[in-house]
């Protein structure tokens, strides 16, 4: 099939931007104004560095007068299985040099333990067979290796209290998980830091984002609700969220009392786990 009908390739689906863009007479900048997007955005994807989000494709196929095109044919990744709408933020984490993010209600991907993990898929609101539960147990499995390298990416993890004090599966599953945290933590791999409930409100209350930086790449915010997701890499919105993040990590806990906190809850689910063994 010919590449204008079906780039399957983030080059190809560059270079099949910029022809259609070339095409309509247009300059990465006046595009960029027409799709919201930045300048910026435009050539990375052009550049084949990059892939648009859904809402992205959509609004270039709209501008370009392209129908479905861009929406229909975005680059398929590696054949993971996650979300539809966290395809984008797995292929940047992969490449991210530091990565901190805030947990509101559960454990972070790359921080879940496999009987962790095996919860959440099994509990979600939508149904899944044993064979899209497994396949999508191996991605985040294989999303944590990247904490194999001692070095990189740096990893920042704040989590508001609630995920360390809502079970998620038994409290034996709850002891395994936190205490993986605390291994993390302890062997310098990761930063912990907890937003207690005594804060109250705080500045990343209402939902979950994950902030990397790159190399080679400007920073980018992944911000997340409800079966939603979006990458965002306007400087302006980017510096938002690292300015929101940095003000609730200023009413966390230390390092080292989190630690201490994630240590006194693991005991809590421990003993509850034996007193269910000899009840």
């Amino acid at each position: 099939m010919a590449i204008e009908d079906n780039p399957r390739t983030r080059e190809q689906y560059g270079q099949e931007l910029k022809r259609r863009r070339e095409a309509a007479g247009l300059t990465q900048e006046e595009l960029s104004q027409r799709v919201v997007m930045s300048r910026t955005h435009i050539a990375h994807i052009e550049a084949g560095r990059r892939r648009p989000d859904v809402e992205d494709a959509r609004r270039l196929d709209h501008v370009l007068g392209s129908g479905e095109f861009f929406e229909r044919f975005l680059p398929v990744l590696d054949g993971r299985k996650v979300a539809e709408h966290f395809k984008g933020a797995l292929e940047f984490e992969d490449k991210a040099t530091e990565i901190r993010v805030y947990a509101p209600k559960l454990v972070p991907g790359i921080l879940q333990t496999p009987a962790y993990a095996r919860e959440v898929l099994s509990s979600g609101s939508s149904p899944k067979s044993t064979e899209e539960r497994d396949n999508l147990l191996a991605t985040r499995l294989e999303r944590a290796r990247i904490l194999d390298n001692s070095h990189s990416p740096v990893v920042w993890a704040l989590f508001d209290e609630a995920v360390l004090r809502r079970p998620i599966g038994s409290p034996a599953v709850m002891c395994e998980q936190l205490r993986h945290i605390v291994n993390l933590g302890e062997s310098h791999r990761i930063r912990v830091h907890v937003l207690p409930f005594s804060v109250g409100y705080h500045a990343l209350l209402e939902g979950f984002v994950s902030l990397m930086w790159f190399e080679d790449l400007p920073p980018i915010a992944y911000v997340e609700g409800l079966k939603s997701g979006r990458i965002w890499e306007l400087p302006s919105v980017v510096r938002d969220c690292q300015v929101a993040y940095d003000h609730a990590l200023g009413d966390a806990l230390s390092h080292r009392e989190s630690l201490a906190l994630f240590k006194s809850v693991a005991e809590e689910y421990e003993h509850e786990a034996q007193r269910a063994q000899h009840s």
